[in-house]
């Protein structure tokens, strides 16, 4: 499982002030925590600083990359300030996001043509959010198509068929499992990822819904993630999940994890 570290992002309060103070050592204790537990992405944003987002989220990259090897997700709906940090980034980063909405996809696709960078692609258009699977499968075909045309590999694509929370449409978990599965037997090369705790949102017990659904989320062919990694039973259920679905040979990983201690019973 290709884990995003969500955790440095200016929706929170902690980041936000952090953020706001240039307070280095705070962002880069998040970020190596993140590290440390298992992203293979750390995630910036600073969105909720709409005048200063160009500066900032340069200034996370930079502060980021001086910590840490693992790559950053620069996640803005900006052309702007993803073209900025990404001119800090050293190496491949993770581009979040695109869409099929007006205007979106083409200024950042433009960015990312012919270079080693990723992408979370969000199927969807200006028509709103999808609901069912043909929807979605439509969707991610446009954005494969385009894509690919750009000369963006098609392991560079993640794509994201949106998941929704099950207080609001209680169908919605079931149909995100089904688009999911439609789209890697599509499109075997590429990646799909969710925010995964958008499907518990508005209900308590969030972490063990969230710890579920992913374990129902990898059997039908999720292979990335945006969510907490220091969330150790999340990531204890993601490794059990990935061993029980044949994508750990010869129970490797969960042996290694259960050594090490980072099995939660």
């Amino acid at each position: 499982m290709i884990i995003v570290g969500e955790l440095i992002n200016a929706s929170r309060k902690a980041v936000k002030e952090a953020i706001r103070s240039q307070d280095a050592a705070t962002i880069q204790a998040v970020a190596r925590d993140q590290a440390e537990a298992g992203a293979a992405f750390v995630d910036v944003n600073a969105g909720v600083f709409e005048d200063r987002e160009v500066e900032l989220l340069g200034w996370l990259v930079e502060t980021v990359r001086q910590c840490t090897d693992v790559p950053c997700a620069i996640d803005s709906p900006n052309p702007a300030a993803i073209e900025a940090a990404l001119a800090l980034h050293r190496g491949g980063a993770l581009i979040n996001s695109i869409s099929l909405e007006q205007g979106r996809c083409d200024a950042i696709t433009s960015i990312l043509a012919g270079t080693d960078h990723c992408v979370i692609a969000l199927c969807m258009d200006d028509q709103g959010l999808p609901e069912t699977v043909d929807q979605r499968l439509a969707h991610a075909e446009r954005l494969v198509t385009h894509l690919t045309a750009k000369r963006v590999a098609p392991d560079h694509i993640y794509l994201d068929p949106l998941l929704q929370a099950v207080a609001t449409r209680p169908t919605a978990a079931t149909e995100f499992l089904d688009a999911v599965a439609a789209i890697r037997t599509r499109f075997p090369e590429v990646h799909c990822i969710c925010g995964l705790s958008n499907v518990s949102f508005g209900l308590p017990n969030r972490k063990l819904l969230n710890a579920t659904f992913a374990a129902m989320a990898v059997a039908r062919g999720l292979d990335a993630a945006i969510l907490n990694p220091l969330d150790e039973r999340l990531m204890a259920n993601l490794l059990v999940a990935e061993t029980l679905a044949g994508r750990d040979e010869w129970c490797e990983r969960y042996l290694d994890a259960h050594r090490e201690g980072r099995l939660c019973a």
